[in-house]
């Protein structure tokens, strides 16, 4: 061999080095792809949640004439009213707030007409209070004597199975289940509400 053939050397690799074969590889930062999966979720439910809420406003209030959504109320005082068990009955339902200054002008006259038409048996009076807190709830309750049933609507659930665009609205359901009248806004007078509640009793 002659001075310039020379035995090529092998470097030993330094531990942890990447070689030729064998290249770096980037680790997968831990959590990155469980993150986009919760904002994809979460930005799917949000559109959902619009379209519910844009299909429920096009298809506007519920109609008269229509079957009226069978719900369970329970009370401040902590019974339960089930729609469905009182089929037979005429059950005006009152969705109110203690924060709303139009449903005040309706108060006395609602409780007056249920203590008109409580004895008879054949009809129940439901208020179903939205969006407010149980000692305003309460506070406004005592101010008008308001003595038929009263309960949150808890989650909305009531309010939004009946579509309703503000308060106070009333809905009334006749003996046959189905809805029978709609007040939006309040009642004017005592007569107003006998005038719509009477005839549907006779039916």
């Amino acid at each position: 061999m002659t001075e310039l053939e020379m035995e090529p050397i092998e470097m030993e690799p330094t531990p942890g080095a990447p070689t030729p074969e064998q290249p770096e590889l980037e680790e997968p930062k831990p959590g990155n792809s469980w993150g986009r999966i919760a904002i994809w979720a979460g930005l799917l439910l949000l559109l959902a949640l619009l379209a519910i809420m844009l299909k429920r406003t096009q298809e506007g209030h519920v109609q008269v004439g229509q079957s009226a959504s069978q719900f369970t109320l329970t009370t401040f005082d902590g019974e339960n009213y089930d729609t469905a068990d009182l089929a037979g009955k005429v059950i005006v339902i009152n969705f109110w707030a203690s924060w709303c200054k139009p449903c005040e002008q309706e108060a006395a006259d609602l409780e007056a007409a249920w203590r008109f038409l409580q004895d008879r048996g054949d009809v129940v009076f439901l208020g179903v209070d939205y969006v407010d807190t149980e000692t305003e709830a309460s506070a406004y309750l005592a101010k008008f004597d308001i003595t038929y049933p009263n309960g949150p609507d808890k989650g909305t659930k009531i309010s939004q199975a009946y579509r309703i665009s503000g308060v106070p609205e009333t809905y009334i359901i006749g003996k046959d289940g189905m809805l029978a009248a709609v007040q939006i806004g309040p009642f004017r007078s005592l007569d107003q509400i006998l005038s719509i509640i009477t005839p549907l009793l006779e039916q």
